[in-house]
């Protein structure tokens, strides 16, 4: 079918009048949702990258905190798709797909992805008084005592969670998983002594490992932190099984204009360079994602593997969030 002249003529003037919004973006403050309770994690890398974002475009990026896992990212799937309404979000984003069974998005299909930000280890931790004291030991009393034990988490879903979960897969047994509202009280659990084991990442458990509160037993990172220097890999002690990082990424809603999100992604990337933020990434133990990591091909890719990777290991648990 022929094309009507008008139409054939206006095509050029459309792609002219994107490029040319491509290149004035942007031209108004961006809005960053997280999805994650102010003062966070998930918070803290949000700001942080959002300030970067904002010395890169020198226009502001305000930051929205939305706690829940869901609420936030359904925000953003039904925002104006113009490069105005961003969203932050955590491992998490991978898991919904099959931790909520009836989910209001698809994390697939209703985002743009933009580039991975950061990825940080997780490490094992016990009560001070546990009496198992190193990796090997630790996973000999979970596979013999089971659900005697109790593995504290951040609560379904939360990056805590599926490491527990991975723990278990690789001793063969299965703890008493304790779900708490937050990694606060849930490491204040693990050093009061009431609780046996929790797993979360290196940002939030570092100052109780260092100060003694809590006992750190393994990390889950290939190579040993930094910051944590004594503390071994989970492969060094003979379970190389037990290897992820909760990671963040930044996601626009599906639709957004080839051209921006290009121009997001670019600003992503120059945003990561940033030597203020990356001292800052740094002080919380976490890694500044590659420049291959912050690219649109590579999220878009690295996404739809971590969720084929969490469906078996989430459906085997049985726990679903709704």
């Amino acid at each position: 079918m022929l094309l009507p002249r008008a139409l054939i003529a206006a095509i050029p003037l459309a792609l002219m009048a994107m490029t040319l919004h491509a290149q004035t973006f942007p031209s108004r403050p961006i809005t960053i949702v997280v999805a994650g309770a102010a003062g966070g994690p998930s918070d803290t890398i949000t700001r942080i990258t959002a300030e970067a974002l904002g010395r890169h475009f020198n226009s502001p990026v305000v930051v929205e905190s939305i706690g829940g896992s869901t609420p936030g990212p359904l925000r953003v799937s039904q925002a104006r798709p113009d490069g105005y309404t961003l969203l932050i979000n955590n491992i998490g984003m991978a898991a919904s797909v099959t931790l909520y069974r009836r989910l209001p998005y698809n994390p697939l299909t209703s985002f743009a992805p933009l580039g991975l930000i950061s990825d940080a280890a997780m490490t094992l931790v016990t009560r001070p008084d546990f009496p198992a004291e190193d990796m090997r030991s630790v996973m000999t009393t979970l596979t013999a005592r089971g659900e005697e034990l109790n593995f504290a988490t951040a609560g379904l879903g939360s990056a805590s969670n599926l490491c527990a979960l991975v723990v278990q897969g690789a001793a063969g047994a299965r703890a008493t998983i304790v779900g708490f509202r937050g990694t606060a009280p849930a490491i204040a659990e693990v050093m009061a002594g009431r609780v046996d084991l929790l797993c979360d990442q290196a940002t939030n458990t570092a100052p109780f490992i260092r100060d003694g509160r809590v006992r750190a037993v393994a990390i889950s990172s290939a190579t040993r932190l930094e910051g944590l220097p004594n503390v071994p890999t989970a492969a060094e002690a003979g379970f190389p099984s037990i290897s992820m990082s909760t990671w963040h990424a930044l996601y626009a809603p599906a639709g957004t204009p080839e051209a921006i999100q290009e121009r997001l992604s670019a600003a992503l990337r120059a945003a990561l360079a940033d030597p203020a933020l990356r001292r800052r990434f740094a002080d919380l133990l976490t890694d500044v994602a590659t420049e291959e990591r912050a690219s649109i091909a590579f999220h878009r890719r690295f996404l739809a593997e971590e969720v084929t990777r969490w469906r078996p290991i989430i459906e085997a648990a049985g726990a679903f969030a709704d």
